[in-house]
């Protein structure tokens, strides 16, 4: 693994933010909407982490399981690769990656224990198969870097060490939104102990001016999250899932 994420491929791999926001052409063409695209992929995320919580990985396996899902979707259509299967296979390459192996059989066990609904009925043969196309659509890089580590030195810093849980909170929030493929990690937890500053109501001005770092950077992406959490009861609602599921086409 890549010990500097400057030098990484995941530096490497980051989008501008009008890269992030872009329906594949195959989606448009059957109604999906960008609300749509967002809805479906925040709804997966979800997926992920009730999956993960049943097969127990650490948070940093679905941290970066969520990652692999976004990153395929910037490449790749809905249409072609179903949403429902993408999740769990995204899972089981992450916790390979993470060092935390899990085996397909079981995340098959606890998705029929989950979903009674027929589209999510999997074999073990379509998680391997499956496996093998997102390798190719993420161009086989799969080191991600996250913002738990630099967050937990920065709050020490910052002698902000009573809001680590908060912060903490804030940064799994933010693999609801595409924030981790448009920005380092380190701004990321910059903006979240921003957030948490504002809402603790703690005066940090100096130390945010004392970091070399584009503040406008960290307030904009402080602001995603709070534009996040202020739609978050909306996208919740799973009959807007639902009527964004039901436009892709049936697994054969």
């Amino acid at each position: 693994m890549a010990a500097n994420f400057w030098t990484s491929s995941h530096y490497k791999e980051l989008l501008d933010p009008e890269e992030l926001d872009v329906v594949h052409p195959l989606d448009r063409e059957r109604g999906i909407t960008l609300e749509d695209f967002k809805l479906v992929k925040m709804h997966m995320s979800y997926y992920i982490s009730r999956l993960a919580q049943n097969v127990k990985v650490r948070q940093r396996v679905i941290a970066t399981a969520i990652t692999y899902m976004r990153r395929v979707y910037t490449r790749k259509s809905m249409t072609e690769f179903d949403p429902r299967l993408v999740a769990p296979t995204c899972l089981y390459l992450a916790a390979k990656a993470e060092e935390s192996t899990v085996q397909a059989r079981l995340l098959v066990f606890y998705i029929k224990k989950m979903y009674s609904d027929e589209k999510y009925r999997f074999e073990i043969k379509d998680i391997l198969e499956t496996e093998m196309k997102i390798l190719e659509a993420l161009n086989y890089y799969l080191v991600v870097f996250h913002p738990y580590r630099p967050l937990t030195q920065l709050l020490q810093d910052a002698g902000l060490s009573d809001a680590t849980q908060m912060c903490w909170g804030l940064v799994n929030d933010t693999y609801k939104m595409d924030l981790i493929l448009g920005h380092p990690p380190h701004l990321i937890a910059l903006a979240c102990i921003y957030v948490a500053s504002v809402l603790k109501d703690k005066e940090n001005t100096a130390w945010f001016e004392e970091l070399r770092v584009d503040m406008n950077v960290v307030k904009n992406i402080a602001m995603e999250i709070l534009d996040f959490y202020d739609n978050h009861k909306i996208m919740a609602e799973d009959s807007r899932f639902q009527s964004a599921m039901s436009k892709l086409p049936m697994r054969q």
